[in-house]
């Protein structure tokens, strides 16, 4: 099984979490007309058979007793269903993130749910395990909730400004952020506890269980869907094959970002390697203002919050990290 033996080596990969994180949702904003609750069956398929993918190879090599099946077989049964529920949990709020990029946009969707779920995350994996030093990681935290207050200020600047903007939107990313952040406690137990289970096998539970839920839960959106009229297979079996390939892809960017951070945190902890991640927001923005520009014709006001937003999050990035050592 690969795992990091340097901090330098967990931080480039945590990194790369949080640019997989922040950019998978990409692949749906190159779809037109097409309901998110379509796009997000293949999506979740993705994230499971990437996180397959990466058991079978990286959590493989070398073999031994922490290779993935060996794993699988010695592994206490109360972590794998812990992963599971923290899969679960997790595409509840992720449906429900899709949704808001949807009516909000990403510059905005992405701050407002993943700056509460890092702040809520990291504070229960850190009372699990309370590894780095607790001040700089509070202080890392308290910049991301800094740029959370920032964008949202950039996005009533935007509003005054004339531009349409949805206020059920904004709610929704609260919720998906309130339930995104209990679902790194579950991943903390399942890697933690008696038997536990190596990154690769958690990463495997935890998509399973997203997976499975779709099955629950965004059948249930499909036919009481939060905007728009309700919507069934047809639109999914008629859509074009490149728009499959696309969730497909999309989920996939996202599960790398998950098995590398769950890795990340065989090292540096979990609520490190989580904080780290969850610096997201700062990617998707970017995304949102450079590529999709969301914020086009935004007065000065709304720029000027912006740019606090990221030098804020980059700000947090940097305590959180030194918090491994501090």
């Amino acid at each position: 099984m690969f795992v990091p033996t340097t901090f330098v080596a967990a931080l480039i990969m945590t990194i790369l979490s949080t640019i997989c994180w922040g950019s998978f949702a990409n692949a749906f904003k190159f779809m037109k007309n097409y309901r998110f609750e379509l796009y997000y069956w293949d999506y979740a398929l993705g994230i499971f058979l990437m996180a397959v993918i990466l058991a079978f190879t990286m959590g493989s090599s070398g073999g031994g007793e922490t290779a993935f099946l060996a794993n699988l077989r010695s592994a206490a049964t109360s972590n794998l269903v812990y992963a599971g529920i923290g899969g679960l949990i997790f595409n509840i709020a992720n449906v429900l993130l899709i949704a808001g990029i949807g009516m909000v946009g990403l510059s905005v969707a992405f701050p407002i749910a993943i700056g509460i779920a890092l702040v809520e995350g990291v504070v229960l994996s850190y009372a699990l395990q309370p590894k780095g030093s607790a001040t700089l990681l509070g202080a890392g935290v308290l910049m991301a909730v800094l740029a959370v207050v920032l964008i949202g200020k950039a996005y009533g600047a935007l509003q005054s400004g004339g531009k349409a903007t949805s206020r059920k939107g904004v709610i929704v990313c609260i919720v998906s952020g309130l339930l995104m952040g209990t679902f790194a406690p579950f991943i903390t137990r399942a890697m933690t506890s008696e038997d536990p289970l190596t990154p690769y096998t958690a990463a495997v539970f935890f998509t399973l269980g997203a997976f499975i839920c779709c099955f629950v839960f965004n059948i249930y959106l499909m036919k009481k869907p939060l905007v728009d009229v309700p919507v069934d297979f047809s639109g999914y079996r008629n859509a074009p094959i490149s728009y499959h390939l696309l969730g497909i892809l999309g989920g996939m960017i996202w599960s790398v970002g998950t098995v590398f951070n769950f890795v990340a945190a065989s090292l540096v902890g979990v609520a490190i390697s989580y904080a780290i991640g969850q610096a997201s927001p700062m990617i998707a923005a970017s995304w949102g203002v450079f590529v999709w520009h969301e914020f086009r014709g935004s007065n000065t006001k709304a720029k000027g919050y912006l740019v606090g937003m990221f030098a804020s999050y980059l700000l947090a990035l940097v305590l959180i990290a030194m918090a491994y050592n501090g």
